[in-house]
């Protein structure tokens, strides 16, 4: 799991997008450049699909998607972070 959510490129980008509020894929997607709808919902769909990632959809007219970071998603960006920590610490 860890190896396929890290090996996404966008993943990363992804959890710093919703840690500042942008938690809706259209937004997503004009507030990074070079990424594209196709590759976001992959990211997403794999997100969710590990738990790391809540999709809530809202019976609005147009239709309206948001993404939440779930409890567990929570604990697994923490361990991402010390990793990055780690490896900074590794590099100095």
């Amino acid at each position: 799991m860890v190896e396929t959510i890290y090996g996404c490129k966008w993943s990363l980008t992804v959890y710093q997008l919703l840690t500042n509020g942008i938690n809706r894929p259209g937004q997503m997607v004009r507030k990074v450049e070079g990424l594209t709808t196709k590759v976001l919902n992959e990211c997403l769909r794999k997100n969710t699909k590990f738990g790391i990632l809540k999709r809530v959809s809202y019976n609005e007219v147009p239709p309206r998607v948001e993404y939440q970071v779930t409890q567990f998603g929570t604990k697994f960006i923490r361990v991402l972070d010390q990793l990055e920590q780690l490896q900074n610490e590794i590099e100095a």
